[in-house]
């Protein structure tokens, strides 16, 4: 009961403060399928990011939210525990126990998995996306079963007093056979797309 009651607090705070910062928090809807696990493919840019991305999956995905974060965040914010959140200590064996973790989520098809490839926080305005190796370590610990989103995220005030949220979309289907440079171009060639996208976009 206690769980429940602090997921669902942090959940609605989550909510009222994007609210509350944000003039708008917008993404655009893939084709998804609501019976496999996903792995969502997101940049890194801001202390936001996990927050935007547990919104994005409570109003579009509706599935158990699960992200790895570093271990002093873990111990410092105390709540993530309860919104999905696992620790994994940097250049330890807890890494490599940590992402066959969260490739094992992804055999649930009630699951998301959020990752962020580039391992630490990037400028938004970076025009590649980089991509640690751990990220196949996790793949090739599930079945294989899951889907893959990628997500674009930029903030943008433009005439206004406060920040907008976009969010790009895009499911993406895997080779038989997939390797690291392949989800990487893949990403990247989204992520350019949905750069400039949001570089032609007028308020």
């Amino acid at each position: 009961m206690h769980k429940r009651v602090v997921k669902a607090f942090f959940s609605w705070y989550i909510s009222r403060i994007i609210g509350r910062d944000f003039r708008e928090f917008s993404f655009h809807q893939p084709v998804f399928d609501q019976d496999r696990a996903v792995l969502l493919i997101a940049n890194h840019f801001s202390w936001w990011d996990g927050f935007l991305m547990f919104e994005l999956n409570k109003r579009l995905f509706k599935k158990n939210f699960h992200v790895m974060v570093n271990e002093e965040n873990y111990r410092k914010l105390w709540f993530l525990k309860y919104l999905g959140a696992f620790p994994v200590k940097k250049h330890s064996k807890s890494v490599v126990e940590a992402l066959e973790y969260a490739g094992k989520l992804l055999n649930d098809k009630s699951n998301l998995v959020l990752v962020f490839p580039q391992g630490k926080l990037y400028s938004s305005h970076t025009h590649e996306i980089k991509f640690e190796k751990g990220l196949l370590n996790l793949i090739n610990s599930s079945d294989k079963r899951f889907q893959y989103v990628f997500a674009a995220s930029f903030v943008d005030y433009f005439e206004n007093r406060k920040p907008s949220v976009n969010c790009y979309l895009m499911s993406w289907e895997d080779a038989e056979f997939t390797s690291l440079q392949l989800i990487k171009r893949a990403y990247n060639k989204h992520y350019e797309i949905s750069r400039n996208l949001q570089n032609r976009t007028i308020v």
